[in-house]
């Protein structure tokens, strides 16, 4: 007896979304953490870190990042959209958009607007889970498999960039300080670091071992990539007092920056599948 096609009145077409492969997921972590010492280089190094922190300037420092971030990843989420197939430089470009918008929202959400890392990530958290809502009552599936019309890319780049602005909330709330403004766990960044890379592990158990929605582990792992590279990037760019190395947050970025070209360049690339109506 042959086995019926998972799909029987469909073939698989192309998408504009990369498949899922380990060389994503390297990248992704890379590009998160370059979203992380890419945001504070704007709104903190280069509009203040100083003003930033006593509250003064702040306020204008985040907004100002987030707008700047935030158009330039409207302008790249247009087109991807208005890509008639997968191109990887887009692709990964708009992910560095949305990591690094989601830094500076996030930073704005947790300190300018005062509601603390606890009220940012459950707020944040609210936020993904309305934008997948929201996509399942319109088309009918949160799978990235299924992102092959405008529509399905809009929903899925808003869900993105929220769930990379929850990562960063996540991910500082863990490792600041109790004495921090605003208060944290005080796990220090490279604990925070070994709790998400954990977090990531028992992912990657339950997706070869057990039978959980692999859409759920999809998004469960997308979101804990985000705050891994946070922890990440804070370690490698806040002072030595804090637990960091101290380096230069633009230098980074850019090390960072030719890390994840280089990747992109020797990894293979190659687009995910949907399924399609014959």
């Amino acid at each position: 007896m042959t086995e019926k096609p998972a799909y029987p009145a469909m073939a698989h077409a192309l998408s504009k979304v990369p498949a899922l492969t380990l060389g994503f997921w390297i990248i992704k972590i890379l590009a998160t953490t370059l979203g992380e010492t890419g945001g504070d280089a704007l709104s903190m190094s280069w509009l203040g870190e100083t003003t930033a922190q006593a509250g003064q300037s702040g306020l204008n420092g985040y907004l100002v990042g987030t707008a700047v971030f935030g158009l330039l990843l409207l302008g790249l989420v247009w087109l991807q959209i208005r890509a008639r197939r997968f191109n990887p430089a887009l692709y990964w470009a708009t992910i560095i958009a949305s990591t690094t918008a989601g830094t500076t929202l996030a930073d704005f959400s947790t300190r300018s607007i005062g509601i603390g890392y606890v009220g940012g990530s459950l707020l944040l958290f609210a936020a993904v889970l309305l934008c997948l809502w929201l996509w399942y009552r319109s088309l009918g599936s949160i799978d990235v498999g299924t992102v092959a019309t405008p529509k399905a890319e809009a929903f899925y780049w808003a869900t993105i960039t929220f769930s990379q602005t929850l990562g960063t909330a996540l991910g500082d709330w863990l490792a600041a300080l109790p004495e921090d403004t605003p208060p944290g766990i005080g796990l220090g960044y490279l604990g925070g670091a070994l709790v998400f890379g954990g977090a990531l592990a028992v992912v990657a158990l339950l997706y070869y071992r057990t039978a959980v929605s692999r859409v759920t582990l999809f998004w469960a792992a997308f979101i804990l990539t985000r705050p891994l590279g946070a922890t990440v990037g804070d370690f490698l760019d806040k002072p030595f007092a804090k637990g960091g190395l101290d380096m230069s947050r633009p230098i980074a970025t850019l090390v960072l920056l030719a890390a994840i070209a280089a990747l992109i360049w020797l990894l293979p690339q190659r687009a995910g599948e949907h399924p399609k109506a014959k």
